[in-house]
């Protein structure tokens, strides 16, 4: 089946570029010059992915991320933006982005996220989330047990957790905030920078037991995306 793309820009010539590099890949792509355009078709179609403008007139690329989550729409949303404050980054993947892209951008980067998006969808599908299997590496959720290469690891509970959570969207970027909402209580101290301890303990862990990739990436200044496949800059 046809992968399909939805562009939202208020530029035309971004919203042709965009459209013209990722349709060379194949896919089906629809454009929408407005977050109330991207409504109506969200309305009436499916779509894979939304590359989605942050800063539009009227209506801004925040809030259809804020659409999108309310409506449950099952769609990845690749962020483009000129900003280069980290803290509007922060933002949208806060409000349900999955990836960003900082313009200007090379074709090339934007056609490898987009696939990247694309093979998280693959992998959620054919993951039950009840087992999830990534090369040698095993999670099974019901028995709250992690192996590589058949060997079982001892991990705290929230090193579980978040290894789990990241495998389960692989490709998606977390920030810190989103691992401590999703993972942690109301009442639980709350300081981020326990993620980055719980997840240097994992990768050590994981590296103990001679995993053939090291699965979870930083991505500087944002926080953490699960990564399958070798990167040394991980």
């Amino acid at each position: 089946m046809q992968n399909r793309i939805l562009v939202v820009d208020d530029e035309s010539t971004m919203r042709h570029l965009v459209g013209l590099y990722l349709s060379n890949e194949g896919y089906h792509i629809e454009e929408a010059a407005s977050v109330d355009e991207a409504i109506l078709l969200l309305g009436e179609q499916s779509f894979d992915v939304i590359t989605l403008d942050l800063m539009m007139p009227e209506k801004d690329g925040f809030e259809l991320c804020t659409y999108i989550k309310n409506e449950n729409i099952e769609s990845s949303i690749l962020m483009l933006t000129a900003k280069t404050e980290v803290s509007d980054r922060v933002k949208g993947l806060n409000m349900g982005a999955d990836d960003y892209l900082m313009k200007p951008f090379a074709p090339e980067e934007l056609v490898a996220r987009v696939n990247a998006l694309l093979r998280r969808n693959h992998s959620q599908i054919h993951n039950d989330k009840e087992h999830v299997q990534i090369k040698d590496l095993s999670i099974s959720k019901p028995f709250r047990k992690v192996e590589v290469k058949g060997t079982s690891l001892t991990l705290t509970p929230k090193e579980f957790d978040i290894l789990y959570m990241l495998a389960t969207s692989p490709g998606r970027v977390y920030t810190r905030d989103n691992i401590m909402d999703n993972l942690w209580g109301e009442n639980d101290f709350y300081d981020p920078r326990t993620v980055d301890t719980h997840v240097k303990n994992l990768r050590v862990k994981l590296s103990k037991a001679k995993l053939s990739y090291q699965p979870i990436k930083t991505v500087w200044g944002i926080g953490y995306s699960f990564n399958y496949e070798e990167d040394e800059n991980s």
